[in-house]
């Protein structure tokens, strides 16, 4: 059924996931701060743009935001243009930036008081699979809301699945970037390990990718590393925000990330090094100083 979406946030993510929604049939209001990013995206998709969040979101049945971080997510939402100004009873919020628990808590707490539905669906699959309407999405929120949103989120992605209550979509988020930050500090080692042993480690990967070894960022990244080049996806500047969000959650629930934490100060050294930019894989640039 043909629905009026808005989105808000059209980045890398953003503006295809957007684009996925339009061409799922449904009307869409795009709004973004650079204004000259929604003017391209209504010149590639069928859609409108609006000037400010609150007039994307009016008469929406549907609102999605994609942005950078809680305070980007903030003035979205709470601020004096923010969607919350012209949300309408019993619509559906769902927003698929990386945030904290703690902002999907009071959100979902200020659409219950409010009368609308609201979920954190963060997302995962990079550039790529924004850009293929093939992301993961973890979701957290009520079940009624998320049967009414799931097949608008289908839009974008390949798996979703609802977590829990409210905030359990950012926590797995967290658990997802955690494993991340393990394995592609692994793969770094690895391959530098296997070039300076003198062997052929596109061979050796071809191999070992058929086995236990095996990760997406074994299959996907391997060949950029080993050409050193880092201009494929998720930024570094944006996994330090992540990882940041976890290891602040892990000192309120007690838990213990002490590779988390080593890999954010070697992600620190790639921003040092200018690489504030490069794809998360450019850990191996390290040993290659």
């Amino acid at each position: 059924m043909t629905c009026n979406v808005a989105f808000i946030g059209l980045g890398v993510m953003g503006y295809p996931m957007a684009g996925y929604i339009s061409k799922g049939g449904h009307n869409v209001t795009v709004f973004n701060r650079t204004a000259s990013k929604a003017d391209k995206w209504i010149s590639e998709y069928k859609g409108t743009k609006a000037d400010t969040p609150a007039k994307a979101a009016t008469g929406a049945d549907f609102i999605f935001t994609c942005v950078g971080n809680d305070n980007d997510l903030k003035e979205v939402t709470f601020g004096d243009n923010g969607i919350f100004k012209t949300i309408k009873k019993n619509s559906i919020y769902i927003d698929n930036t990386t945030a904290s628990a703690t902002i999907a808590r009071e959100i979902y707490n200020y659409a219950k008081k409010n009368g609308f539905g609201a979920l954190d669906a963060p997302v995962s699959g990079g550039q790529a699979g924004a850009e293929n309407g093939a992301l993961t999405v973890m979701i957290g929120g009520d079940q009624a809301d998320f049967d009414k949103a799931k097949d608008k989120i289908d839009c974008y992605s390949k798996k979703m699945k609802l977590l829990g209550k409210a905030g359990s979509g950012q926590l797995a988020k967290m658990v997802n970037q955690i494993c991340i930050g393990g394995l592609v500090q692994a793969l770094s080692e690895a391959i530098n390990f296997g070039m300076k042993a003198g062997l052929n480690m596109e061979d050796v990967i071809e191999v070992i990718s058929k086995g236990a070894a095996q990760s997406w960022q074994m299959e996907n990244r391997y060949k950029t590393m080993i050409d050193d080049k880092f201009e494929f996806g998720f930024a570094v500047d944006w996994m330090r925000k992540d990882l940041k969000i976890a290891m602040d959650e892990a000192k309120d629930n007690g838990s213990l990330l002490p590779i988390t934490e080593v890999v954010d100060k070697y992600y620190a050294e790639v921003q040092a090094m200018g690489g504030n930019r490069w794809d998360t894989s450019s850990l191996i640039r390290r040993f290659r100083k």
